[in-house]
């Protein structure tokens, strides 16, 4: 063997380096990992709002639900004098109506909604407002309606039980409707 087949001349090397077309593929393959990596955390990003802006529409609606299955269900208007003692509409002198009476709103000092019947068809547009009328600061996307119709529910008769919808809509029109069941008991509360 000669001097320079001993030091490796004339023979071929197995060290290799990556071609340029390679390197080229190797670019272009991680970019496209990468941007469906990155498409996937914009998406989840913008999603993550949502769980929270549905359980404030949550907390919203259950607090009307509640406010309103609160409120007494009578026979009479709360303000007649015969309303503890009215077994039937007829013994009034001022009859509960579905609907507010006149002068009646949520957020009158003296003239509140006093019946669950009252809040049927109310509505609350740009802004959720507590009792006395004052904006809630951070729910100014919300809105809310509530209706109030009779319902037979596990036989007590539709003039004894109401169902009370509640919907609230927030951003991104995320929209969580509740339904409530309000019924007259010891027969006129």
């Amino acid at each position: 063997m000669s001097s320079t087949e001993r030091r490796g001349i004339g023979r071929p090397s197995r060290c290799r380096g990556f071609s340029l077309v390679e390197v080229i593929m190797f670019i272009v393959i991680i970019s496209v990992a990468v941007g469906g990596v990155m498409l996937m955390f914009a998406q989840t990003t913008r999603a993550s709002a949502d769980p929270l802006i549905r359980k404030q529409a949550l907390a919203i609606a259950e607090s009307l639900l509640e406010e309103v299955r609160l409120m007494p269900f009578t026979f009479c208007d709360p303000d007649d004098p015969a309303v503890s003692t009215a077994g039937a509409p007829a013994a009034c002198g001022t009859p509960e109506v579905v609907g507010p009476e006149a002068g009646e709103t949520r957020y009158a000092a003296l003239t509140p909604f006093d019946n669950v019947n009252d809040y049927n068809g109310f509505a609350m547009a740009g802004g959720i407002l507590d009792i006395t009328g004052t904006a809630i600061a951070g729910l100014g996307a919300y809105s809310a309606t509530i209706g109030v119709g009779g319902i037979i529910f596990g036989g007590i008769p539709v003039a004894d039980a109401q169902l009370i919808t509640v919907t609230v809509t927030g951003p991104n029109t995320i929209t969580v409707v509740l339904n409530g069941i309000r019924t007259r008991h010891a027969p006129n509360l």
